[in-house]
């Protein structure tokens, strides 16, 4: 199957499923309102693609995996949701839409984002497919994932280092955790539920490392080249907030030079698997030619 019509079977199918997930005629009307508003939002959908291609990698039926990678797909929602907020990076548009709280308020998003991450572990823990075992796995990787050591330290670390100089290795260490330990999640998750070897979590584990480094180098390129109507959000942003990106440190030649590097690495990883890797491979170069 070709990447395109990969990613498009495999959003149609999380799209579906979250909102069967998180639909609810229990929950309060304004907030399931705010909650769906965000979902509705869309966008690349690759850290439940990436998932789901793992398993697919190792010849495990991706159906299995389909609520997990939803978890992490509203997870990834509520971290965005709170990224716009006024107090974070006061983004008034996510994915060419008003961000959460210009339409429901900063209460309602807070909410939203709150509600968003909770039920992301009901997500794991209701999968009658899943074993216990694989339930406490999946649920234990995505709390280290997200949490104050993991993706929540990174949006720390960027809150606190705007305005100031940091080194290649500074930039990296915030990228790794904000952005890397997720997409890191998503690789690894569809790795444990498909019966992945010590050894090939460890090639996993290296894989996504690289192209979660290679996705927020692009990102930071786009922000300096990208178009606002194709992007979805302001272009400029990280500028204007004084934040050190790839292009400020190495210019733009220099970080499309180093995010070619780390697409190299992330397939030299693969090629160490031993299975059929070509929609990963296929995956790592979508990173470097999305234009959003």
């Amino acid at each position: 199957m070709l990447l395109d019509a990969f990613i498009a079977d495999k959003k149609k199918l999380v799209e579906q499923r979250l909102k069967q997930l998180a639909s609810s005629s229990s929950i309060p009307e304004t907030l399931g309102k705010a909650i769906m508003y965000s979902i509705d939002a869309g966008g690349k959908r690759l850290r439940p693609v990436l998932l789901l291609a793992v398993m697919e990698t190792f010849g495990c039926k991706s159906e299995k995996g389909l609520d997990t990678a939803c978890a992490i797909e509203a997870l990834h929602t509520y971290s965005l949701i709170h990224d716009d907020l006024p107090s974070m990076d006061n983004d008034d548009y996510r994915r060419g839409k008003l961000t959460n709280h210009k339409v429901f308020g900063e209460a309602f998003a807070i909410l939203a984002g709150d509600a968003l991450l909770t039920m992301s572990f009901s997500f794991i823990m209701d999968d009658s497919s899943l074993t216990s075992d694989e339930k406490v796995k999946v649920a234990a990787l995505l709390s280290k994932s997200a949490g104050p050591l993991g993706m929540v330290a990174g949006q720390a670390e960027d809150m606190e280092a705007e305005g100031a100089e940091l080194t290649a290795d500074q930039l990296q260490s915030i990228h790794e955790k904000k952005t890397g330990q997720l997409l890191q999640c998503s690789v690894l998750a569809g790795g444990i539920l498909s019966g992945a070897s010590d050894q090939e979590l460890k090639h996993l584990k290296a894989y996504a490392h690289a192209i979660g480094i290679a996705f927020q180098i692009k990102d930071d390129i786009l922000d300096v080249t990208g178009d606002e109507a194709t992007i979805g959000k302001p272009v400029g942003s990280d500028e204007a907030n004084n934040k050190t990106t790839y292009p400020k440190l190495f210019g733009l030649e220099g970080a499309k030079k180093e995010l070619t590097r780390y697409i190299g690495l992330a397939k030299k990883e693969l090629s160490e698997i031993g299975h059929d890797t070509r929609v990963l491979e296929q995956l790592a170069d979508y990173i470097i030619a999305r234009n959003h």
